[in-house]
């Protein structure tokens, strides 16, 4: 090599070496900033002996390749700040000439680019130095969860969503099966749904999305957890089989599951309503008072909840201890005692009324009997009196006949019936008086005249009340002078006649005509007929006809002749 090749590279050296050089920031820095966060730009130019910096300026270059100052530092004119990054940006240092670095106080997300530091310097030229800012954004996360119910077909379970700089990425961390789905919007937000078919068990259990970006060390974890509603799941618990009578201090629970948890509570007793003395707190039936057989039964408990209701039963049974059964059997025994006492006296009163209305009915039975004996005698002596007097008095008029033939009637009526009273014996008198005389014998018994009554009826004249109540006086006497001799004839038959007649003919005061042969009131050996020598008649229908069924038939016999009452012969 020459001596002039030589002196060449020793001046090239000579030129490096008095040149200025950057500091910082290093060739090809590659910077990481995050939005709404300051950054810090470094620049800082090192000038050489007799060489001074005139200018700093940043500029900002995107994608597109056009570049936008920033700011700058005139040594004379001092710094000014481009459109678009006014209060954005500032120097660092106090005096840009040393320390050219630049800080963007608030980032955006536009901000990401390529940023030069730009150093004019005299006499050496311009100087640059360029740095890649990364702006990032810290992803902003958030879980929706949904609450379930058991039963429902396959539906959203939960919610993920995420979005940064760069774009974040999220999963779930769960033990349940199910199914996801990813999808970006255009406004950068990244979202995740979780599917799946609820079930009772599934709730609780862990349902967490994790958020996966460059900014961050490790996944972020937004925990969840997955909620299913179902009805309540109801027990009735405190009933041991250990309540016995007189018992404290005990009471029913209803301890039911289910989400969300009951919130209402129904008690009831099966077949019955809940006894007195228990109180209903929640979902507690406490009995405030000692235990007694009545509180036995079939309790139940109805838990209810937003979703259902369901119910739960217990049958408890109380039974008695020797202890209250010592106690309770003088009781008993006692009342036993008492109602068997009461009893007792119950039928002993019964007994005794019966007893009292049977002798009553009895002295009744034997009184009535006896008047009816009395008046039975009665009549059958003044039958006995009318049939003397027509035997002593026997008359051959036709018209006497008439009238002694209804005496005989009214006699046999008198005779045979034992259902006539003192009253209508009497009245029968009056009326047979009625047909004589109104006079009477010495005895008191009337007179029998052989003139008819029709032929005197009308001159005869109107008697007062005091000769009536004097003839009704006089009849009584009859009728009990009468009674005295029938008893004390031997001849009279003392039995009841065997047939009864109707007053009413009597009553109307009329005799009715009977056919011969039909004819009521005529015992055997007595007849109602008014011809002479009705005595012997007598015997004679007595000896030749007999009754049948109230009828007077005759006797078989081959030569009997029947006339009828006209003179007819049959």
């Amino acid at each position: 090599m020459t001596r002039l090749a030589w002196f060449g590279v020793l001046l090239t050296r000579v030129i490096v070496c008095v040149r200025g050089e950057f500091l910082q920031p290093p060739p090809s820095l590659t910077l990481r900033a995050y939005a709404d966060e300051e950054s810090r730009l470094p620049c800082q130019f090192k000038a050489q002996d007799k060489e001074s910096v005139v200018q700093v300026t940043w500029y900002r270059e995107k994608n597109s390749g056009v570049k936008e100052q920033i700011i700058t530092r005139h040594m004379t004119e001092g710094v000014q700040e481009f459109p678009g990054f006014a209060g954005r940006v500032r120097f660092e240092s106090a005096d840009p000439i040393k320390d050219s670095t630049l800080l963007i106080l608030t980032t955006k997300e536009s901000d990401h680019a390529s940023y030069t530091c730009h150093i004019s310097t005299y006499p050496s030229g311009n100087f640059e130095r360029s740095i890649l800012l990364a702006v990032w954004r810290l992803p902003i996360s958030s879980l929706d969860p949904v609450v379930l119910e058991e039963g429902q077909t396959k539906r959203l379970a939960a919610t993920c969503r995420a979005v940064g700089l760069p774009l974040p990425r999220l999963s779930w961390d769960t033990n349940i099966t199910g199914t996801s789905q990813n999808r970006t919007s255009e406004d950068g937000v990244v979202t995740s749904n979780f599917l799946l078919r609820p079930l009772r068990d599934m709730d609780g259990s862990r349902l967490d999305c994790l958020v996966w970006h460059p900014a961050l060390e490790s996944p972020r974890r937004l925990r969840n957890t997955l909620v299913v509603h179902f009805p309540p799941d109801a027990v009735v618990a405190g009933y041991d089989r250990s309540w016995l009578v007189d018992k404290t201090g005990v009471e029913l629970k209803c301890e039911g599951g289910g989400n969300p948890r009951p919130h209402n509570f129904t008690w009831t007793r099966k077949g019955r309503g809940l006894p007195e003395g228990v109180n209903v707190e929640g979902n507690r039936l406490i009995f405030t008072r000692p235990l007694n057989k009545t509180d036995e039964g079939v309790y139940q408990c109805e838990a209810r909840n937003t979703v259902g209701f369901v119910r739960a039963e217990v049958n408890v049974e109380i039974p008695v201890t020797s202890e209250t059964a010592q106690i309770t059997d003088p009781i008993n025994n006692l009342l036993i005692i008492t109602v068997g006492a009461a009893a007792g006296v119950l039928v002993v009163v019964m007994v005794i009324i019966i007893i009292l209305v049977n002798r009553h009915h009895r002295h009744k039975n034997k009184k009535l009997k006896r008047e009816l004996t009395e008046r039975r005698e009665e009549i059958n002596n003044l039958s006995r009196q009318t049939s003397m007097r027509r035997l002593n008095s026997f008359s051959t008029d036709t018209r006497i006949q008439t009238e002694d033939c209804a005496l005989i009637r009214l006699d046999s009526v008198l005779k045979n019936s034992s259902l006539l009273t003192l009253e209508e014996s009497l009245m029968l008198f009056e009326q047979r008086e009625a047909l004589r005389d109104g006079d009477f014998d010495s005895l008191g018994r009337p007179a029998i005249y052989p003139a008819c009554h029709s032929e005197r009826g009308s001159g005869r004249r109107r008697e007062t009340e005091a000769e009536r109540t004097e003839r009704r006086r006089r009849v009584e006497s009859f009728l009990k002078n009468s009674t005295l001799s029938m008893e004390q004839d031997p001849r009279v038959d003392q039995s009841p006649p065997p047939l009864s007649v109707s007053l009413a003919p009597l009553r109307e005061g009329t005799m009715e005509k009977e056919e011969w042969g039909q004819r009521e009131g005529v015992t055997e050996g007595e007849e109602g007929d008014c011809t002479p020598g009705s005595y012997e008649i007598s015997e004679a229908l007595a000896n030749h006809f007999h009754y049948s069924n109230g009828n007077l038939l005759p006797k078989p016999h081959a030569n009997a002749i029947i006339l009828h009452p006209h003179g007819q012969i049959i």
